[in-house]
């Protein structure tokens, strides 16, 4: 877009820099204020000239945008200003706008689609998970610790970390198991209480507790017993211990239900994934860089926010963030792709969220923050979270919508 700003409205608008700099400006020799035109215009050329622009440019790009009802994003890009006394302001602004594309199909698309089922198995294995959290470790007679084993040490670092040491009086440690760093199985492997050992122990960057993640960290440890994991029985008991179940048998009918909930929620989520990539693949057009730039910033920003949660600072994981970013540029594409193609079907097909939608989500978060539902909203407002819920609550009902009106065939016919 080419702009031409006439003289008078430039001379108009250097007039009213001058005199809001005649009024802050405090010159040897002149009370506030009344500092002498000429000596102004002189003294700040530079300074009048930029403000002068930054003040007329963007009111006439956004005056020529309205009135060619151009959707325009992000700021424009100023690639050329002439502008010299005397004569009209001029400048060449390139900028991006809201793509427009022709919505193709988007109802009956093909998807693999399974019916998640559960087994008997499945219950027991959920069953034994429930079981292993109620399990009592009993103690047993002194002997050499083996694989299997629960042993109960206490331990302290002496290298490896910064500040206090790591120290616990009482840790179970079940010796050969995935969840137990190898070192210490191998450290621990034929001792008997009251033996003590030196172990070091290469955590990865990935651990849990932030810090140990990354670190080489040495400990001495302390055999103190040996312990044995006693499971309660699966009974009517058991099952009314954890919670208003009458049975076993009702208590497996609800981990049933429960893992059924679950499984299709999966498969449902990944069949939607798939019907979005459907989506993009078939639909081509340019997308914004500034909608790119914008969701690969929100990408980082929760990849910091997880950091931050385990206590990481990123600031010490020498990450390259202008590489991480190219990386991601793709990725952000294609999601920028499929929510602008989301937002055309909604429009089209006229989903939209409703009131009781967001009230029930906003008292959901109430009874998390435990605060009033009205103070709740006021602060969603502000902070714009209430506009993000409401788009949220529109893509899923969209995604819903594709899932719903799709053709679901069988993993095996649809890589055929």
């Amino acid at each position: 877009m080419e702009l031409t700003i006439q003289v008078a409205e430039v001379e108009a608008e250097t007039g009213r820099v001058v005199e809001a700099l005649q009024r802050q400006v405090k010159l040897p020799g002149f009370r506030p204020g009344k500092t002498p035109v000429s000596i102004i215009r002189s003294r700040y050329q530079g300074d009048i000239r930029q403000k002068v622009v930054e003040n007329l440019l963007p009111r006439a790009f956004k005056a020529q945008a309205d009135k060619e009802n151009l959707k325009v994003i992000g700021t424009p890009n100023i690639e050329e200003i002439k502008f010299e006394p005397g004569e009209p302001l001029w400048c060449k602004a390139e900028y991006e706008v809201q793509p427009e594309f022709d919505l193709g199909e988007y109802r009956g698309l093909t998807v693999p689609y399974t019916d998640p089922q559960v087994s008997d198995e499945d219950i027991e294995k959920r069953l034994d998970g429930l079981r292993d959290r109620k399990a009592e470790y009993v103690n047993i007679d002194p002997r050499p610790l083996a694989d299997g084993d629960y042993a109960v040490v206490s331990l302290q670092s002496t290298a490896g970390v910064e500040g206090e040491p790591v120290q616990s009086d009482e840790v179970i440690l079940h010796l050969g198991d995935a969840q137990t760093m190898p070192e210490f199985s191998a450290a621990l492997r034929g001792l008997e209480p009251g033996a003590s050992a030196s172990v070091t122990v290469d955590y990865p960057q990935d651990y849990t507790r932030a810090r140990l993640a990354g670190r080489k960290v040495t400990f001495d440890v302390q055999v103190k017993g040996l312990r044995r994991k006693e499971l309660p029985e699966a009974n009517d008991e058991f099952a009314a211990d954890l919670g208003d179940y009458k049975s076993i048998g009702e208590l497996r009918e609800e981990l049933r239900r429960d893992l059924l909930r679950e499984r299709e929620g999966a498969a449902k989520q990944e069949a939607q994934g798939k019907l979005v990539d459907s989506l993009v693949d078939g639909h081509q057009f340019a997308v914004p860089d500034a909608y790119v730039d914008r969701q690969i910033e929100m990408n980082l920003d929760a990849r910091l926010r997880e950091l931050a949660a385990q206590g990481i600072d990123p600031r010490k994981l020498n990450i390259d963030w202008e590489e991480l970013k190219k990386a991601q540029a793709e990725r952000a594409r294609r999601d920028v792709k499929a929510s602008l193609l989301l937002d055309k079907i909604a429009e089209r097909e006229s989903i939209e969220t409703l009131n009781d939608e967001v009230d029930r989500e906003i008292h959901r978060a109430a009874r998390q923050m435990r605060e009033p539902a009205a103070a709740v909203r006021m602060k969603f407002e502000k902070d714009g979270t209430l506009r993000n819920i409401v788009a949220r609550i529109r893509t899923e009902k969209t995604l819903t919508f594709l899932f719903e009106n799709a053709r679901k065939v069988a993993p095996e016919t649809a890589q055929g």
